[in-house]
């Protein structure tokens, strides 16, 4: 298929992990429709609404700092061509390359759930973490809000917050960050992952432009919300000359710390990066994936708690060890962060604290 611009992927077949037939358009009769109706309208974004029966969902992982997230939306217009988000679109007998960008679920009860979620009893209060598997501040954010609606409640009942997105959109809602900041709620991480316009294009074609991340970072810190900046996932050959650099200008926009990851490709994702690299970076190709390879023992991807996360063998330790001398050369704090769990009131059902 041609390469749908401004979008990540360039497939868009189906898993084949839930035995899914694989639908391939044929290209005589696609060769007549184009004869007789025009060339193919653009792939516009669709959104469908979603209605869950909870809103938190339970993380057990060892290597995620995290035990309970909140996902506003399936699937992501973002597009970032190596999210480890797509295969979760399987599920849903979509596929993970352009229909995780573009057939998006939208779920508008979650403030409502949450409060439900938040006033029972049982409840036991931990950091919530939103944007860990798609971006809460995507562009459709803009008009659902559903985003801002949660942060609203959780504000309200003074519960903890970790937020990571890679859009400066989280600026508009500085406005209920700043007062959570000042009694350690919330703590915010700004993904920036290269500082050169042509390479976001593709490799995150629909994300902010890297240096509104920066100016975001600049304007977080100023209203005094702590903020992480992460270079996940570094791409050998691609992003990780960018290492020092990026370090340094996330410091000087006021970061207090950074992490990265290596490039992860689990499930269909590999397929998706390996037909991304041919297409946009066909001079290195074989290069980047030898060494992704490497530092996965031999594998595209390696899914075991811990070295999934940090790569193994020559070249993740080089990148590491550069990580750690550039960062302690920006001064940057590895100190880590946390947030208070003793101020939380529980919600009341009609938008009213409850009193203890």
């Amino acid at each position: 298929m041609a390469v749908e611009k401004g979008r990540g992927a360039t497939l868009n077949g189906e898993s084949r992990r839930f035995n899914l037939s694989e639908h391939i358009a044929d290209g005589d009769w696609l060769d007549a429709l184009e004869q007789v109706d025009g060339p193919s309208p653009k792939l516009r974004t669709q959104v469908t609404v979603e209605h869950p029966r909870t809103i938190i969902a339970r993380n057990r992982s060892p290597d995620i700092g995290f035990t309970q997230s909140i996902n506003a939306y399936r699937g992501c217009e973002h597009g970032c061509i190596y999210c480890f988000a797509r295969p979760t679109h399987a599920y849903h007998d979509l596929s993970p390359g352009l229909d995780f960008e573009t057939r998006l679920f939208a779920k508008p009860d979650a403030a409502k759930l949450l409060r439900e979620e938040l006033s029972r009893k049982s409840y036991r209060v931990a950091p919530i973490a939103m944007g860990t598997n798609t971006d809460p501040y995507q562009p459709i954010e803009r008009d659902w809000r559903i985003t801002r609606e949660c942060i609203e409640l959780l504000a309200e009942c003074r519960h903890p917050l970790f937020i990571t997105t890679k859009s400066d959109r989280v600026l508009r809602d500085l406005d209920l960050l700043t007062g959570m900041a000042k009694d350690q709620l919330v703590a915010v991480m700004i993904s920036v992952t290269t500082l050169d316009p042509k390479v976001a294009r593709t490799l995150e074609p629909r994300a902010a432009h890297p240096l509104r991340r920066i100016e975001a970072i600049r304007r977080l810190t100023q209203a005094g919300v702590p903020v992480t900046a992460s270079l996940s996932p570094i791409i050998p050959a691609i992003t990780d000359h960018e290492i020092e650099v990026i370090i340094a200008r996330v410091a000087a926009a006021g970061a207090r710390d950074a992490a990265f990851i290596p490039v992860r490709l689990p499930h269909e994702v590999a397929p998706l990066f390996r037909a991304w690299l041919k297409e946009h970076y066909p001079d290195r190709a074989g290069k980047v994936m030898a060494i992704i390879r490497d530092m996965r023992g031999g594998r595209d991807n390696d899914p075991g708690f811990g070295t999934r996360m940090r790569g193994q063998g020559v070249w993740a330790d080089l990148i590491r060890t550069r990580f750690l001398k550039a960062r302690k050369r920006a001064g940057l704090s590895s100190e880590r962060l946390t947030l208070r769990t003793d101020l939380f009131r529980p919600p009341g059902q009609q938008g009213q604290l409850r009193l203890l």
